[in-house]
């Protein structure tokens, strides 16, 4: 006597399995925002305690603005939360958007160099606003892991 097993599995409708991809991708980017806020946060603390002023002095001003965690961790949140929103958008218009958003995320890393080098501020606090900045991109690059769904016509 042969017994015979089955391993037949309940379908899968195609909507729960795009809710799933979508999850995961939503996951993932939040996760991405998330590190990006917690290790600039992190290096701040670390380059305050090591001796980092974090203090600004804009160019024709006579008040330095010293630079305080919140600043850091708020201006982090935002600019991870708009290369979120302009990845997101840019899956729903075009099929490029991975190419899209790599060359807008790299001129914005870039642009975003500038002010540090108008700013007037000692070398260690440059520095670190840099790295604070390459932080952030780096978190938010493997945003770029999942494709957009694939679109249907």
């Amino acid at each position: 006597m042969t017994a015979m097993t089955s391993t037949a599995t309940a379908p899968v409708h195609p909507k729960a399995r795009a809710l799933t991809a979508t999850t995961l991708r939503r996951r993932q980017r939040a996760l991405g925002v998330g590190a990006a806020v917690i290790a600039n946060s992190l290096l701040y603390l670390a380059a305050r305690a090591a001796g980092t002023d974090f203090t600004l002095t804009d160019p024709g001003a006579t008040q330095a603005h010293p630079l305080i965690l919140p600043e850091i961790a708020v201006f982090s949140l935002v600019f991870a939360l708009l290369g979120w929103g302009s990845l997101a958008l840019l899956e729903r218009i075009t099929r490029h958007a991975r190419v899209i958003w790599s060359v807008l995320a790299g001129a914005v890393l870039v642009a975003s160099f500038v002010p540090i080098f108008i700013e007037q501020a000692t070398v260690g606090t440059r520095i670190m606003l840099c790295v604070l900045h390459l932080v952030v991109a780096a978190a938010l690059v493997p945003m770029l892991r999942h494709r957009a769904a694939a679109r249907t016509r």
